[in-house]
């Protein structure tokens, strides 16, 4: 199929197949798995005519969300469906999608603009996680389904074991929002109080509100972690709580 992905010369296609050789993939068509590394802030930049890693990260989120679904509904058939969009939501999350993006070393091989690199964007968790369902999305087009659900599952499958033996990181916000419905029939109503810092590197507080109760604040590069931040400690405080 025809790419608009970035000239691939020597010194690229060198990084490629070492990429390929640690991962242990075997792209037929280099240039998808180039334009996988591609972000926007690399195209907005470039005087080639190419595209970013969007659509391709589009089509990966969609292949990543059947492919964890199925083998969550094969293996985990005495778990209950609220139960299993809890391990699903954990397990394509953008911390842990990140964290494989890092054990493969995604960060050395991403397309970035200079803007972008002198913001530490190889470091960026949702870069990286962007970056790993572009990379789905393009081994799927490229090699088809079974060797895409191989390179997932080998990554995933361990995910979700930490998630069954509780392992893993906690998501406080559910955890909050199941205890207070539970407990006070309502729901946690999540603040920005403040942001602070440049674009580049900007810092979020946010507290919890729990009927009439603030809780907080939680501190975060970005809403979602300083809301997880908030929760966490609104949810140790009503767990304090029951023991005194």
């Amino acid at each position: 199929m025809a790419v608009k992905a970035p000239r691939i010369d020597s010194k690229r296609k060198r990084e490629l197949l070492l990429f390929q050789s640690q991962v242990g993939l075997d792209f037929i068509n280099l240039d998808l798995l180039n334009l996988a590394f591609c972000h926007r802030s690399y195209v907005n930049e470039s005087s080639e005519d190419i595209d970013n890693n969007e659509k391709l990260e589009f089509l990966g989120d969609s292949v990543l969300g059947l492919i964890t679904s199925e083998y969550l509904y094969l293996h985990l058939k005495d778990k209950a469906e609220g139960d299993m969009a809890r391990i699903k939501s954990f397990v394509v999350s953008e911390n842990t999608l990140s964290k494989i993006a890092k054990t493969i070393r995604i960060d050395n091989f991403i397309l970035i603009g200079k803007g972008e690199e002198y913001s530490g964007g190889r470091t960026k968790k949702a870069i990286l996680a962007d970056c790993m369902e572009a990379l789905i999305g393009a081994y799927y087009l490229d090699s088809g389904f079974k060797p895409v659900q191989d390179l997932v599952l080998s990554y995933l499958v361990p995910e979700i074991m930490s998630v069954l033996e509780n392992r893993h990181e906690q998501d406080y916000k559910t955890l909050l929002q199941e205890y207070v419905q539970k407990t006070y029939k309502t729901c946690p109503k999540y603040k920005l109080v403040k942001k602070t810092g440049p674009d580049h590197d900007k810092t979020f507080l946010v507290e919890v509100i729990i009927k009439d109760e603030i809780f907080g604040p939680g501190e975060g590069k970005n809403k979602k972690t300083a809301e997880q931040h908030a929760a966490h400690i609104a949810y140790e405080e009503f767990k304090k709580r029951e023991t005194e």
